[in-house]
């Protein structure tokens, strides 16, 4: 049955079969062809695996940025961004890694963020004379920081299918990490602008307008301060920290920033509950497959294979990194934290592997297949949003890619970068 399920799941990929569908299509051929199993059994293992209150929090975090997005918070934290570094050789892309960065805070989505603040870096950055494949590049590489900065879907995703870690510690953790993925992307843009010649943009603007934009930045900032500061102190679990984000993102849309109109609310539930939706559709199918995966007992025979290699921590986590990799190259995130956490993360720890080091580790070689092809999506996003060819895109690639393989090396060989922050601030 485990043949079957691999073989008809890789053609179904191949075929373009959206990942959803092939997740579910071929738990139900492996179940139909290999097993005695009802077939019915797909439908419950995919209801059950949406039947889950940390789960809830996935949907409210992605109205929450539909809202920060609808409410002009994009063009307040650009505006805030470019103010510090958009004079420098090079500014507009350290702009746009700084705007990232920030609105990753409030997202937790990388495909929000080049969706959003990201479009509009490209046409600033096209218009300030930076090739647009480069921008579209640049633009891609620095979403991936969106998961990985707290709030993260992906991490409550985790946090469920490994006890080890909450969804509060993986929160903290992704911090330093995150930091880290900004400031190789910056030095990556300082590489190639200084080699292109990219000029910097506008002069920097006098202290007065400096101060008053950070002051109207702040509110805008301070979601994942309210949202890291709530979880610590006990006032409100993650799945209620995205409601928080929620009421919050429409405080500030309706009576700070005023931006918000009630005629626009619609057309945000509708985004939200298309993206919503979109996700919760992977979930249940990578359910419905591990289930299967399960019952097979293909996650007892890995782990007794791999840990008969007598493999020590490093190594093991070096391999893990290959195999990550690999598998990016065809999967997304979601279903492949789904899929392999509950087989690997066991292993880690019987090797004696820091359980939040080990998510860490996991956590950023998934998201860097959002930019690797065939299927990378940011790739697929930015191309769709900014009408470029994917193969530009590519073709501007090595150098982030190259960066994103030396951070992941450190955070492997360097566990305080994911463990030191939760540790100190008492997760």
């Amino acid at each position: 049955m485990g043949l079957i399920l691999f073989v008809s799941f890789g053609l179904l990929l191949v075929a373009g079969v959206p990942v959803a569908f092939a997740l579910a299509i071929s738990a139900w051929i492996a179940i139909g062809l290999g097993s005695s199993y009802p077939q019915i059994v797909i439908v419950k293992e995919m209801f059950a695996g949406l039947d889950s209150f940390p789960l809830m929090a996935v949907p409210f975090f992605i109205l929450a940025a539909e809202l920060m997005t609808g409410g002009a918070m994009t063009q307040i934290l650009l505006r805030f961004a470019s103010q510090f570094v958009g004079h420098l050789r090079g500014g507009l892309g350290y702009a746009n890694i700084l705007t990232s960065t920030m609105f990753a805070g409030i997202s937790g989505s990388a495909l929000a963020d080049a969706a959003g603040p990201g479009a509009m870096m490209i046409r600033m950055m096209e218009k300030g004379g930076y090739d647009r494949s480069y921008a579209s590049a640049l633009t891609a590489s620095s979403a991936v920081v969106g998961p990985i900065i707290p709030p993260s879907i992906i991490m409550i995703l985790y946090a469920m299918q490994d006890n080890r870690v909450s969804v509060g510690t993986l929160f903290m953790a992704g911090i330093i990490p995150g930091v880290l993925i900004a400031v190789a992307m910056a030095a990556t843009n300082w590489h190639v602008s200084r080699r292109r010649g990219y000029k910097g943009g506008d002069p920097r603007p006098p202290l007065r307008e400096m101060a008053a934009t950070t002051v109207r930045a702040i509110p805008a900032l301070m979601l994942m301060v309210i949202i890291i500061g709530g979880i610590r102190s006990g006032v409100f679990t993650p799945t209620e920290a995205s409601v928080v984000a929620v009421f919050y993102a429409l405080l500030c849309g309706f009576l700070i920033y005023r931006s918000l109109r009630l005629k626009d609310l619609p057309g945000i539930l509708l985004g939200s509950a298309l993206t919503t939706t979109a996700v919760l559709l992977i979930l249940g199918a990578a359910r419905a497959f591990a289930w299967v995966i399960i019952i097979e007992g293909i996650p007892q025979s890995i782990a007794a294979t791999i840990i008969g290699w007598e493999l020590d921590p490093i190594l093991f986590l070096l391999a893990i990194n290959l195999l990550l990799l690999a598998f990016g190259l065809f999967m997304d995130p979601l279903p492949g934290v789904l899929i392999l956490v509950p087989i690997l993360s066991p292993i880690a720890y019987s090797l004696g592997i820091d359980p939040i080091h080990f998510a860490i580790v996991v956590i950023v070689n998934l998201t860097i297949g959002l930019i690797t092809p065939p299927v990378g999506a940011l790739l697929f996003v930015v191309s769709s949003v900014m009408r470029i060819k994917v193969g530009e895109i590519v073709r501007e690639m090595p150098p982030f890619l190259a960066a994103y393989l030396l951070v992941l090396l450190l955070l492997t060989f360097v566990p305080a970068l994911s463990t030191w922050l939760p540790s100190v601030s008492g997760f």
